[in-house]
């Protein structure tokens, strides 16, 4: 799957919590959703003069943007998708939407949420639906 076709597979399925989706429907959605949002940062920055900026720390340089009009739009319309997609992730490997709540707890929750988001989807029919691979 593309990264667009997983950006339009994603809102095809909005507010669809049910089923299951594959690592690739995840992953692609996440990279073509923060790939929209780096533009929209830009066009945001260069249309209302956005504080964006870099910043060197040792050589790293960290880019620091600020949401604007669009960045903001983009993310509302995209909040429920992001957590109806990322609850049918969570579905194929065998676990519940909520597991997405482990955000909440710094650190250790978003490395055990993103454990949970890279592993193999369980083999076969599993009590969220059929396997979206077969």
């Amino acid at each position: 799957m593309q990264p667009i076709n997983a950006l339009k597979a994603a809102f095809q399925n909005y507010a669809t919590f049910s089923g299951r989706a594959t690592r690739g429907d995840y992953w692609w959605y996440l990279l073509a959703y923060l790939l929209v949002t780096i533009c929209l940062s830009v066009v945001d920055s260069v249309l209302f003069g956005g504080a964006s900026s870099s910043h060197s720390a040792g050589g790293v340089v960290a880019i620091v943007y600020s949401i604007g009009i669009f960045g903001t739009l983009w993310d509302l319309a995209n909040l429920i998708p992001s957590i109806a997609v990322a609850a049918r992730r969570l579905h194929d490997t065998g676990r519940s939407g909520w597991w997405q709540l482990l955000v909440l707890i710094p650190v250790l929750g978003w490395i055990a949420l993103i454990y949970f988001l890279v592993q193999k989807g369980t083999a076969g029919e599993n009590r969220f639906g059929a396997d979206p691979l077969a």
